[in-house]
């Protein structure tokens, strides 16, 4: 399985190269070379960010399409927590659930209904074991966030809170009913994720604490919504029995905070919610300066899954309308069972990996890193993106792994251009004042100039683009 798969792609024929995603990224993952954006994929954590704010919409999720149910003879959706917040002047959540089955599939399984499970374990799990750790344990419901602390801040892996996010737990019970209720065999049922953003979709795919997701396929809210908008409208003021399994500390899920305020006996907790925030934190959290938290809950996205790149609403709006929504339910409507406690936890430890190394071992590392720095004190230190780096010590990262060169840099190349004239004016200077050997000085500034041409030949075609 690949460990660094990545959720957003690009269109190139829509790509115009103009580094506003590139200095966007929060992990350095862009470079724009020949003229079109390139995503390392080792470093990319799938927050969307660069979806977000791409003018060109040239940033697209590898997400499914909603043909995708017709694969499978037995297909069950599990709609995210922040569906719900989608749809204005909603009272009750089932009428959502009653849609997606008219949509065509057969079952549904809330992800709120997951996450209620996995409120009820961090309870119990935080009370056993937060005197084994230094510092709060970190929520692990964003794939983005536990991507970002792998390659990042390996000194908080111990803090990662060992539990499955909420739609795996889901994925995992809605396909045991499944089963059950069917007797198909796996490969003819169809476990369909409704996800908010292009993170979820890199976890079903390529999973972290798990060795395989039971998700089979994302499908994005936008795509869904309007879908649902139909048959909603026509299934408005139906008898049909209620269909909700969540109540209050599930659906919370959906929004920043409702996973902290699901712990609900804790109050020693910290809620931060914008892929800014969250590395601020963790870098507070790294230096140990938080000491007296139990709990951090950290989502990529500006309001928590409300703010998905895939979701249609307003992130604040939608935060609004959950606030509306959790009037009336019940606290939860879910309880850890017998044999359930078993399929909560992760399935092995999440492990670092050192993609921001400069060497293969710590002799080299030092090498390089004295070489980077030697070279970003040479460049201009104006972090302008026009050599396709976001900013001149990830240009001077990239030209001591040999991935780029100082002539990317156009201030860089300004200055030869600038020598040469200089070297020009002065052979007219000695020609003008001896004509004695002047014709060898001629050959020898023609080859200079010659190599110098070559060099500069390097960044050309950057600037082309």
């Amino acid at each position: 399985m690949d460990q660094f798969y990545h959720a957003v792609l690009l269109d190139r024929d829509k790509c115009m190269g103009c580094t506003t995603c590139l200095k966007r990224c929060p992990t350095e993952a862009i470079r724009i070379r020949q003229g079109k954006a390139k995503i390392n994929k080792e470093f990319c954590i799938s927050c969307g960010e660069c979806i977000r704010v791409c003018p060109h919409h040239a940033k697209i999720s590898d997400h499914d399409r909603i043909d995708v149910i017709k694969d499978y003879e037995y297909t069950v959706a599990l709609p995210a927590p922040s569906l719900y917040m989608q749809f204005n002047g909603l009272e009750d959540q089932s009428l959502v659930l009653k849609a997606l089955l008219e949509l065509g599939f057969n079952d549904v399984y809330e992800v709120s209904a997951g996450a209620e499970l996995v409120s009820e374990m961090s309870r119990d799990y935080i009370a056993e074991h937060k005197d084994q750790i230094e510092g709060p344990f970190i929520n692990t419901a964003c794939p983005s966030v536990v991507r970002l602390i792998r390659i990042r801040f390996p000194d908080l892996l111990p803090n990662i809170l060992p539990l499955k996010p909420p739609v795996e737990v889901a994925a995992e019970m809605a396909l045991e009913q499944a089963v059950k209720k069917t007797g198909l065999p796996r490969e003819k049922i169809g476990i369909i994720f409704i996800t908010p953003c292009p993170s979820k979709v890199a976890y079903a795919r390529a999973p972290l604490g798990v060795e395989k997701s039971e998700i089979d396929n994302c499908i994005a809210i936008k795509d869904v919504y309007p879908l649902l908008l139909h048959h909603m409208k026509k299934l408005a003021g139906s008898e049909d029995a209620d269909k909700l399994m969540s109540g209050k500390i599930g659906i919370s899920w959906g929004a920043r905070g409702g996973e902290a305020t699901g712990l609900l006996t804790y109050h020693n907790y910290l809620a931060a919610d914008g892929i800014e925030n969250v590395i601020g934190v963790l870098e507070d959290l790294e230096d140990r300066k938080f000491r007296d938290l139990d709990f951090v809950e950290l989502n990529a996205c500006n309001g928590g899954c409300v703010g998905g790149v895939l979701t249609v609403e307003n992130a604040y709006i939608a935060e609004t309308r959950l606030k509306r929504l959790r009037k009336y339910l019940p606290v939860s409507k879910q309880r850890i069972e017998e044999g359930q406690k078993e399929m909560i936890p992760l399935e092995r430890d999440i492990e670092f990996q050192p993609v921001y190394n400069l060497g293969t071992d710590i002799k080299e590392s030092f090498i390089r890193l004295n070489q980077l720095e030697r070279i970003e004190k040479s460049l201009p230190g104006l972090d302008c993106g026009t050599c396709g780096a976001p900013t001149c010590r990830a240009l001077a990262r990239d030209i001591v792994l040999g991935e780029a060169s100082e002539n990317h840099c156009i201030y860089y190349l300004k200055e030869k251009l600038r020598k040469v004239s200089d070297d020009i004016d002065g052979l007219d200077l000695s020609i003008n004042c001896s004509q004695e050997g002047s014709l060898q000085k001629v050959r020898d500034f023609l080859g200079k100039i010659k190599e110098d041409i070559a060099s500069l030949d390097d960044g050309k075609d950057e600037y082309e683009g």
